[in-house]
């Protein structure tokens, strides 16, 4: 039913966030002073003074809402359920909201309110991108029908091994699962914008069918499931716009594009309400969107060019040029509030033992020796990431990538003691960056293996010749360390093998950030020396 001049759309905003109190804070106050609404979800892995930051300065706008939080990760149920919590909390505490509006707070509006609420009016529809799941190409690489008919239950990118471990042992049991014969699963973007009805038939449909909501809590990737299917099952087609509201853009790697301060005009005049991702040291772009969202204008032109001429204009040729690919943006920091622990180590299997013990009790992400491995696993970054030199050339735009994959501000990788120049590169970033040392002993053992490993001995080689090359593989190995220190980095700590747990302990605790109990755990990591 079409609301009356005096009825027009208010909407509610769903917003997700995970960090930034203060732009989140400004992000709320200019969608509530024009009368609209917002429920905000901030992520449970978050600095708890952040969200307390946040609670303190919006608690007497009486047009925000919290809901209830939770720890949430990428390609989770967690994050739907996030959502359905945020939700929840806006249908109780907003009855005059009349559409609900998914946002994250890397979103910025494109348009004013006043422009927003007639183009709501203009059409009574929800507006989702909502595409058959298996008939589509949507799905562009990688995992498609497996995100559904097998079971998820670990994080792919924190609990990668249990992840695919658990994927192979269904396959190979054929523990395949039926879909519930009565959806049709659909696929798109989460950004989406729906009507009250809509979103209180969902919620119902929830409590009515717990055997749909259990078979999504398992899938891969369910945020771009879960409301695309629902919204197809329970309106006509006809009331269904296939579209996001947001507009986004991907680059040749297939991460999501930033938009910067000179791009105001390239985003104005998109045929979209608000779009992602702003970059967070485009202050100046910030400012502007809000003031245009409070502004009450209603004069836009707009058109649908922006793919095209921002793939036009980055691919110029030359760095410099207006919406231009910012070497000094991209290369030059990996972002002021991120934070970056470099694990050193000689023994490599020791600084891995140590990062994934840290990423089960720390809840940071890591990657290992991804600058001196050319095995590594990493991430697929579109090619940056395919040998050590191209990973070791662009080191600053791989990092960022990684941050981006991640969608953390807080990442751990391993280096080797002998790459001081990158810890020298990466110690200098805006970044808060920390330098933890693993010192261990080498005893003649030891420094045998690393002989042979390096092509510096082999089996044949007599053993008074390798008595004779042990102390040189010593002293170099102690001579890395001595650099490391002569280079005085302000952040930089040093676990031992030769000291106790409790004074290592108390050395991870600053590293981390975390309590005694923790560091110590992490000191007592079962065999963490053991060669």
């Amino acid at each position: 039913m079409r609301l009356t001049v005096s009825e027009m759309a208010k909407i509610a905003f769903i917003l997700l966030c995970h960090k930034d109190a203060p732009s989140i804070i400004r992000q709320a106050e200019r969608l509530t002073a024009t009368g609209d609404f917002v429920s905000i979800h901030f992520d449970a892995r978050a600095k708890a003074e952040a969200f307390a930051q946040i609670t303190a300065a919006l608690s007497d706008n009486k047009n925000v809402t919290f809901a209830k939080r939770i720890k949430c990760g990428w390609g989770e149920w967690s994050l739907v359920q996030a959502t359905l919590n945020a939700v929840e909390a806006a249908v109780e505490a907003f009855p005059r909201a009349s559409h609900f509006y998914m946002l994250s707070g890397d979103c910025g509006s494109v348009k004013s309110a006043a422009y927003a609420h007639r183009f709501l009016d203009a059409a009574d529809r929800d507006y989702i991108e909502s595409f058959d799941f298996f008939s589509s190409d949507w799905i562009k690489t990688g995992f498609k029908r497996e995100r559904l008919v097998y079971r998820h239950w670990f994080n792919e990118r924190r609990q990668k091994w249990r992840f695919y471990t658990m994927f192979e042992i269904q396959k190979r049991l054929g523990l395949e699962r039926r879909i519930p014969r009565d959806i049709q699963v659909m696929i798109g973007s989460q950004w989406w914008c729906l009507r009250r009805r809509t979103i209180e038939a969902v919620l119902e449909f929830c409590k009515a069918r717990p055997d749909v909501v259990r078979f999504f809590r398992t899938t891969w990737i369910p945020d771009e499931t879960f409301f695309q299917t629902l919204v197809r099952h329970l309106v006509p087609e006809r009331e269904i716009e296939s579209r996001t509201l947001t507009f986004k853009m991907f680059s040749d790697y297939g991460m999501p594009v930033s938009f910067y301060n000179d791009q105001y005009d390239l985003l104005v005049s998109q045929n979209y309400l608000f779009a992602r991702k702003i970059s967070p040291e485009a202050t100046h772009l910030k400012e502007r969107l809000g003031m245009l969202w409070e502004s009450g204008r209603t004069d836009f032109a707009v058109s649908d060019e922006g793919p095209r001429l921002h793939a036009f204009l980055t691919g110029r040729g030359r760095i410099g040029r207006r919406f231009g690919t910012r070497f000094w943006e991209r290369e030059s920091t990996l972002g002021p509030d991120r934070e970056l622990v470099m694990i050193v180590c000689k023994k490599w299997h020791v600084a891995k033992r140590m990062l994934h013990a840290a990423e089960d009790r720390v809840g940071i992400s890591g990657v290992e020796y991804l600058f001196d491995e050319a095995s590594c696993p990493v991430p697929h970054l579109g090619g940056i990431e395919r040998t050590l030199e191209k990973r070791n050339r662009h080191r600053r735009a791989l990092m960022r990538m990684l941050f981006d994959y991640y969608e953390t501000d807080r990442l751990m990788i391993c280096l080797d003691p002998a790459n001081i120049d990158l810890m020298r590169d990466f110690m200098t970033d805006r970044a808060s960056t920390r330098l933890l040392e693993l010192q261990c002993t080498f005893d003649d053992q030891y420094l045998v293996g690393h002989a042979r490993r390096v092509g510096l001995a082999t089996d044949d080689t007599p053993s008074d010749v390798i008595q004779r090359m042990l102390p040189t593989l010593r002293h170099e190995f102690q001579y890395e360390s001595i650099r490391i220190r002569e280079a005085e980095f302000s952040d930089h700590w040093r676990v031992r093998e030769d000291r106790d747990a409790k004074a290592n302990a108390a050395v991870l605790s600053d590293v981390f950030n975390i309590d005694a109990e923790t560091g110590l755990a992490l000191a007592e990591t079962p065999y963490l020396f053991a060669d």
